[in-house]
């Protein structure tokens, strides 16, 4: 994957930047944040399993967070500093 760039998505709005704010990457780490309430910002992949971003969805609706949409995995990640693509991330307090 190439470096990070500041992505900026109609539907999403900024993505999460990892040098200015706590960031968590993956299913299991968003699915503790929500659990903590410690995620502010919620951002789910498009192209993910869906089995794994409706539930997470799901909770994102029962903690009164709505969660962000990017197109895909590969932007995800690239926008968490990460050179793979991610599902789910959050930026947490």
């Amino acid at each position: 994957m190439d470096k990070k760039e500041d992505y900026v998505l109609p539907s999403s709005g900024a993505l999460p930047d990892p040098t200015r704010s706590r960031v968590v990457v993956g299913a299991k780490q968003l699915k503790k944040a929500l659990l903590r309430r410690t995620a502010k910002e919620i951002y789910l992949a498009l192209d993910a399993d869906p089995a794994v971003t409706a539930s997470l969805a799901a909770l994102c609706e029962q903690c009164g967070i709505a969660p962000r949409w990017v197109p895909s995995k590969a932007i995800l990640g690239r926008a968490c500093g990460i050179d793979v693509g991610a599902a789910a991330a959050a930026v947490v307090e």
